[in-house]
C-alpha cells in the first residue's frame, strides 16, 4: 500500500471513530490548492532547461500551511499529496497553529551546479511568491534541499515583499534560523521515546536500541539516546549495517561516519546484512530512514517490544495488524517525528517577534510540546479504545474538523 492509500485509510478509520459527517470527511481530504509551475533556467553552458515545480497546499483551517520542499528526480504527485496531508495531521497532533503542505521540483540536485541550483530555486520562488508567505504557507527543507536553499527563497521572496525572515524555516542561523533546529527531529524522537517508556515504568537507560538510518534524524537520535544511557546495539545506513550486542560506541561511530561518509568499515562493531537490521534482537526499534520498510514479509520476525517511527510511514498497514497481534507497541510517525516541525514553529515565532531564543529554551519548549502531545494522544486512546496510531489520528482529525466547523467552512 502506498503512502497516500495508507494515510487515507488511517484518516477514514479516524473519521469513523469520531463519527464525522460524510460531507465534512470528504472536504477534509480534498487539498486546498495544488500548484504546478514550469521553471526554465539557463545551465552553466548557456543551454536552456525546464523543470516542473509544484506545491500541494492541503489545509489551512488551523493556520498557515507548513511543509517541506524536496528536489528529487522522481517526484510522485500521489506521494506529495500524502505528505501534505500528513503535515496537516502532524501539526494538529503537536497542537501548533499550522496546516499541511508539501512541494518540490522534479530534478536531480546531484547533477546541478550550485549556481544552477540557485537559479532554479529563485525562478521557482518567483513563480509561487504570491502563494506562499508568513501567514499563508511557510516552506522548509526536505530531501535534496537545506539551509542554503531556504536562504535563496527568503532572498528572492523579500525582493517582492520586503525582508520576510518568517516566510521559510530551516534557515541558516545567520539569517534568522533557530538554534537547536538541526537536532530537533532526533531530540523529539528521544522525548517521545521517554514519554512512551515512562508509561511502562521504564527509562531509556539500559534499553537496547536498533536504529535503521543514520542520516540527520538517526544520528542525532543515536547520540541523544546513548547520552541518556540507552544501549545502541545495531545501526544501518546506505553504506551498510553494523552490530555490537555490548553496545556501539556512538561518539566514535559519529566521527567515523563524518570522516568516511558512512558506517562502512567501522571497527567497533561487526558488519551484518542491512536487510536483517529490523529483525535484530532489541527492546526498541527506531526506523529512521525510508517509508514502507516494515511490511508483511518481515513483521513476524521483529523482536522489538516498542517501535518508534522516526521516518515517515515506515510501517505499512498489514505489518501494523501483525505487530498489534504480537503485542508490539508502535509510536506513530505523526507524533514521534514531529520534533522538526515543532522547532520550525519556534523559528517562525522568533522571526515574527524579532527576538531569538537560546538553545536551552528551544529544547525545553520542545520537551514541553512532546510530553503534552503524548498525553493528548493517550487521552484519545482511552476515549476511543484504540491503539496509539488511531489515538494520534483521531486527535489530529478532531482538531482540524473542529477548526473547520468553527470557521463556518463545512459543506
Amino acid at each position: 500500500m502506498n503512502a497516500l492509500a495508507a494515510t487515507n485509510r488511517n484518516f477514514k478509520l479516524a473519521a469513523r471513530l469520531l463519527r464525522l459527517d460524510s460531507k465534512l470527511e470528504k472536504s477534509l481530504l480534498i487539498p486546498f490548492r495544488e500548484i504546478k509551475v514550469e521553471c526554465t533556467i539557463p545551465k552553466d553552458d548557456g543551454s536552456l532547461v525546464s523543470y516542473v515545480g509544484f506545491r500541494v497546499q492541503h489545509d489551512n483551517a488551523r493556520g498557515p500551511m507548513k511543509g517541506g520542499i524536496r528536489y528529487h528526480p522522481e517526484v510522485d504527485p500521489d506521494e506529495v499529496n500524502a505528505l501534505a496531508q500528513l503535515m496537516t495531521w502532524k501539526t494538529a497532533v503537536a497542537n501548533i497553529p499550522y496546516g499541511g503542505a508539501k512541494g518540490g521540483i522534479g530534478c536531480d540536485p546531484a547533477e546541478l551546479s550550485i549556481s544552477e541550483l540557485e537559479r532554479l530555486t529563485r525562478v521557482f520562488t518567483q513563480k509561487i511568491h504570491d502563494l506562499i508567505g508568513t501567514h499563508i504557507d511557510v516552506p522548509a527543507p526536505d530531501m535534496g534541499t537545506g539551509p542554503q536553499t531556504m536562504a535563496w527563497i527568503l532572498d528572492e521572496y523579500s525582493k517582492f515583499h520586503g525582508y520576510s525572515p518568517a516566510v521559510v524555516t530551516g534557515k541558516p542561523i545567520d539569517l534568522g534560523g533557530s538554534l537547536g533546529r538541526d537536532a530537533a527531529t532526533g531530540r523529539g524522537v528521544l522525548f517521545a521515546t521517554e514519554a512512551l517508556l515512562n508509561e511502562y515504568g521504564k527509562t531509556v537507560s539500559g534499553q537496547r536500541f536498533v536504529i535503521q538510518g543514520f542520516g540527520n534524524v538517526g544520528s542525532w537520535a543515536a547520540q541523544l539516546i546513548s547520552e541518556k544511557g540507552g544501549k545502541v546495539v545495531a545501526v544501518s545506513d546506505v553504506t551498510g549495517a553494523i552490530k555490537n550486542s555490548k553496545g556501539i560506541d556512538i561518539p566514535s561511530l559519529l566521527k567515523h561516519s563524518r570522516e568516511h561518509k558512512g558506517l562502512k568499515g567501522f571497527h567497533g562493531a561487526d558488519p551484518v546484512d542491512p536487510n536483517s537490521i529490523l529483525v535484530e534482537d532489541c527492546d526498541v526499534l527506531v526506523p529512521a530512514a525510508l517509508g514502507g520498510v516494515i511490511n508483511r514479509e518481515n513483521a513476524n520476525e521483529i523482536k522489538a517490544k516498542f517501535i518508534i517511527e522516526a521516518a515517515n510511514h515506515p510501517t505499512d498497514p498489514e505489518a501494523d495488524e501483525i505487530l498489534k497481534k504480537k503485542g508490539v507497541v508502535i509510536l506513530p510517525d505523526i507524533y514521534a517525528n514531529s520534533g522538526g516541525v515543532i522547532v520550525s514553529y519556534f523559528e517562525w515565532v522568533q522571526n515574527i517577534q524579532g527576538f531569538m531564543w537560546d538553545e536551552e529554551k528551544v529544547n525545553n519548549e520542545l520537551k514541553t510540546y512532546m510530553t503534552k502531545g503524548f498525553k493528548d494522544v493517550k487521552d484519545m486512546c482511552k476515549t476511543h479504545e484504540c491503539d496509539l496510531r488511531m489515538g494520534a489520528f483521531t486527535l489530529a482529525v478532531n482538531r482540524v474538523a473542529r477548526a473547520t466547523i468553527l470557521r463556518g467552512w463545512e459543506a
